[in-house]
C-alpha cells in the first residue's frame, strides 16, 4: 500500500471516534511494515488511550522497525492519559508519518521535535488538507479558544423557520429531523433562545436509533431568565446540564427557581439588552465544550453572526413557501448591506428525504476575521 493509502485508512479509522472522543480530537493510527498493516487503531473517548497506543499494541513485537502513520501529531504532553512519543519510542518505531500538526499552541510540534530528538524520522502533511477537515471543530476550538459555532436551521424555499402564527413544527420532513439528531450527536453544546423554549418546550436531546453515551449541554439563551422550571430543556435529561445563561440583573427568584429545578444557571454580561453570546462561548470553553451547534431562532442566529463567531452553516431546506410580512426568518436582527453580506465557502448540497441540506463554512479574511465584523454580539431575550 502506498502512504497516501495507509493513511486514508487511518483517517477512516479516526472517524470510528466521530461525536465521542470531545474535548479531544478524531485520531486514527497505522503500524505498516514494508507497505503492510500490522496493527491499527483508533481514539474511541476521551479519557481512553489515544490512537498510536492501541494500533502499537495491536503490532506488538512486529512494530519494531517499522513506521507509524497517524492522523495528528502524536502528543508529548500529559493529559487525561500519558503522552505517546515516550511509547512511540519504545515500541521501537522508526518512521512516522503525520497528516496533520497539533494545533493546540501550547505544544506546537511538540510531539514532532520530541521524535526526531530521539532519532526517530518524521514525515508531515501527508493528507493533510484531509485531517483538518475531520477535525475542524478541534483545529478551530484550538486556534480561536473558543468553541467551534455551526448555525443550523431548517427552513421553507422562501428562508422562512415558522408561520405568520410561530408554527414551526415541522417544516421539514422526518429524515431531515433524524439527520439533525446526527448532528446534535456530534455536538458538545445545543443552543435556543428563551422565546424557542416558549414557544416549542424543546427537549434538545439526542434521539438516535441506538442509545447514545454523551449527552450535550442544553443551552438557552435567557437574559430574564424566563424558562419555566418546568421546561423540557431542564427536566427532558439530566437538569445539570441544562445551562441557562442570564443577564446580570435577572430576578432572583426567578434564578432561584431554576437553580432548584437543577440547572445550571450562568450569570453573563447584557449587551443591547441581550446576553452576550462571546462570554457564554468563553464559559462553555472552560467546560471543555468544543463543538457548539446553534439552533435558533432567528434573533440567536443574527447575534452569533453579528458577533462573528459562526464557523459553518448546515440548512435543511423544505419544499414549501410559507411568505408572510411576520413569519420569521431564518436570520433575524437589523440585517446587512450586501457589501458586507457574510460569505459562505463552497457549498454542499444532498436530499434528505423530501428536504435539501446545503452545508458551507463561513468564509473569512487572512486575519481570520469577518468583512464588516462588529463587536460581541448580543444572544436570545
Amino acid at each position: 500500500m502506498t502512504p497516501e493509502a495507509l493513511m486514508r485508512r487511518a483517517l477512516e479509522l479516526a472517524e470510528r471516534g466521530r461525536g465521542l472522543t470531545s474535548p479531544n480530537p478524531m485520531v486514527g493510527a497505522v503500524v505498516a511494515r514494508n507497505g503492510e498493516i500490522v496493527g491499527e487503531g483508533f481514539h474511541a473517548r476521551a479519557g481512553g488511550p489515544h490512537a498510536e497506543i492501541v494500533a502499537l499494541e495491536a503490532a506488538g513485537g512486529r512494530a519494531r522497525g517499522a513506521t507509524l502513520y497517524v492522523t495528528l501529531e502524536p502528543c508529548n504532553h500529559a493529559g487525561r492519559t500519558p503522552p505517546c512519543v515516550p511509547a512511540i519510542f519504545a515500541a521501537g518505531i522508526t518512521r512516522v508519518v503525520a497528516a496533520a500538526a497539533d494545533p493546540n499552541p501550547f505544544v506546537p510540534g511538540g510531539g514532532v521535535a520530541a521524535l526526531r530528538e530521539q532519532g526517530v524520522a518524521v514525515v508531515t502533511g501527508v493528507l493533510g488538507a484531509e485531517a483538518a477537515a475531520q477535525n475542524r471543530v478541534f483545529f478551530t476550538a484550538m486556534r480561536e479558544r473558543r468553541p467551534h459555532v455551526t448555525l443550523k436551521a431548517g427552513m421553507s424555499a422562501d428562508g422562512k423557520i415558522a408561520d405568520v402564527h410561530g408554527a414551526a413544527r415541522w417544516v421539514t420532513g422526518e429524515a431531515a429531523r433524524a439527520e439533525a439528531h446526527r448532528q446534535r450527536s456530534e455536538a458538545d453544546a445545543l443552543v435556543v433562545g428563551v422565546t424557542t423554549v416558549l414557544r416549542d418546550d424543546p427537549a434538545l436531546t439526542v434521539r438516535l436509533d441506538r442509545p447514545w453515551p454523551r449527552e450535550p449541554w442544553r443551552v438557552v439563551l435567557d437574559t430574564e431568565a424566563r424558562t419555566p422550571s418546568g421546561a423540557q430543556v431542564i427536566a427532558g435529561a439530566t437538569p445539570s446540564r441544562a445551562l441557562i445563561a442570564v443577564g446580570e440583573r435577572a430576578p432572583a427568584a426567578r434564578v432561584t427557581a431554576l437553580q432548584s429545578a437543577g440547572a445550571t444557571v450562568l450569570r453573563c454580561p447584557v449587551r443591547a439588552g441581550r446576553v452576550a453570546v462571546d462570554a457564554v462561548l468563553a464559559a462553555l470553553f472552560e467546560r471543555e465544550v468544543r463543538a457548539v451547534l446553534v439552533e435558533g431562532g432567528g434573533e440567536v442566529h443574527a447575534s452569533f453572526l453579528e458577533a462573528g463567531v459562526v464557523d459553518r452553516v448546515a440548512l435543511f431546506v423544505a419544499p414549501l413557501l410559507l411568505g408572510g410580512r411576520t413569519a420569521p426568518p431564518v436570520v433575524g436582527g437589523p440585517g446587512r448591506e450586501l457589501k458586507s453580506a457574510i460569505r459562505l465557502g463552497p457549498m454542499t448540497a444532498r436530499a434528505v428525504g423530501d428536504d435539501l441540506l446545503i452545508e458551507a463554512d463561513v468564509l473569512r479574511d487572512t486575519d481570520g476575521s469577518l468583512p464588516d465584523r462588529r463587536g460581541g454580539g448580543a444572544g436570545g431575550t
